[in-house]
């Protein structure tokens, strides 16, 4: 397990040092706010096709040849990100880019290999540590080593950082870890999509709880997208505010899954936690464009995370819950999917919105979250009668 989080750390460094860096990145290609949107959007378009083929792909040949081949390319990826001629090329990187990072289904793999199963919610929780810990660096790296006033070649040095870091992960999951792959080499089949919409449409609390997980993801995701814009727009901040902005986000986000989301889970149950999580989104999300202050916003910012830490993990719990063991794979292969098609359709539309009015992602976006209160609340109702039963 210490092996894997390393992979994992410098895998997610590698990829979310990028993340400040595009809204200045995309500028110089004249983009819009939508084209900067896209960029965000591309990732996650490749990243659907990469989970389904890579995460067969280790059953096949083994998940320590996928992890080798997959980080490698992304290194290159990275590279290639930092000479696009155009936002078109760029756009395109983005999708290839998001294709070989699409192995979190492989670690997922790991974990279920190397885990019995009353201990792989404690494992989970570490890998969404290893995460958040990358998540938390490389932003930080990326808007420190930014220099936007050089122009293009101001932005290779952090992407060179992304690049290596990839190459790093790719040689120590060479060199370090281990085979875990089951010797039968049998590779899982397809997720039924069809199949798992029935299903999930046949059951009104799974509906629920896709709906909230869609719409949550969307806002956050969106809210990523557009910040960098925003903070330019109000408070002249550039690659290296934002930057350190992520820093305390993924911080946020890491003191969540460590510290808070299991007594609390323990103490409310996790529809309550749902309702909670949603309702500091909307808190976070709304007070933004009022308070307009630098300091607040890393606060905001920060506390939108801790907002989405809470609920999503929560309704993913849930799903899985609720549903049977014969449908597991296709339906939270569907949850994936679903939350991948939010992260690919919504930071363009806000970024189209941004280009409008620039505080109104904020506000449309807020009251997004607020009409999926309700059907929290009826999640609550639903448990509590489950309970009662």
């Amino acid at each position: 397990m210490p092996l894997l989080l390393v992979l994992v750390f410098l895998n997610i460094a590698g990829f979310s040092l990028i993340l400040p860096l595009l809204p200045f990145y995309g500028s110089l290609f004249g983009a819009s706010s939508f084209g900067v949107a896209c960029l965000f959007a591309a990732y996650s378009l490749g990243n659907v096709f990469g989970e389904i083929f890579w995460g067969r792909q280790s059953d096949r040949i083994g998940r320590k040849p996928v992890l080798i081949i997959t980080t490698a390319a992304a290194a290159l990826t990275y590279v290639a990100f930092a000479y696009a001629p155009s936002l078109g090329v760029a756009i395109a990187i983005r999708i290839v880019s998001g294709f070989f990072s699409g192995t979190l289904g492989v670690v997922q793999g790991v974990i279920a290999d190397i885990t019995p199963p009353q201990e792989r919610a404690r494992s989970m929780g570490y890998f969404g540590a290893a995460f958040n810990l990358g998540f938390a660096t490389g932003p930080a790296i990326g808007g420190l080593l930014a220099v936007p006033e050089l122009g293009a070649a101001g932005f290779h040095p952090p992407i060179y950082a992304a690049a290596l870091l990839a190459a790093g992960a790719s040689a120590w999951a060479l060199l370090a870890l281990p085979e875990t792959r089951p010797t039968d080499g049998q590779a899982r089949p397809a997720p039924r999509y069809r199949e798992a919409w029935i299903f999930v449409g046949s059951h009104s609390l799974l509906l629920r709880l896709f709906l909230i997980a869609f719409f949550g993801i969307a806002a956050f995701s969106s809210m990523e997208a557009i910040f960098g814009l925003w903070t330019e727009r109000n408070f002249a901040w550039s690659a290296h505010e934002v930057g350190l902005t992520f820093i305390a986000v993924g911080a946020a986000g890491l003191f969540v899954q460590a510290f808070l989301i299991g007594p609390l889970v323990k103490r409310f149950g996790e529809a309550w936690i749902i309702v909670g999580g949603l309702t500091v989104l909307i808190i976070a999300i709304l007070l933004q464009p009022i308070i307009k202050l630098p300091a607040a916003s890393v606060v905001l910012m920060s506390l939108l995370m801790m907002g989405h830490s809470l609920a999503f993990p929560n309704a993913g719990a849930l799903v899985s819950r609720g549903t049977p063991p014969e449908r597991q794979g296709s339906v939270m292969g569907l949850l994936m999917a679903s939350n991948a098609l939010a992260r690919i359709v919504a930071p363009p539309f806000f970024g189209w919105t941004f280009g409008q009015n620039a505080d109104a992602p904020y506000y449309v976006c807020a009251a997004m979250i607020m009409l999926m209160l309700p059907v929290a609340l009826s999640v609550v109702r639903t448990r509590q009668r489950e309970a009662l039963a």
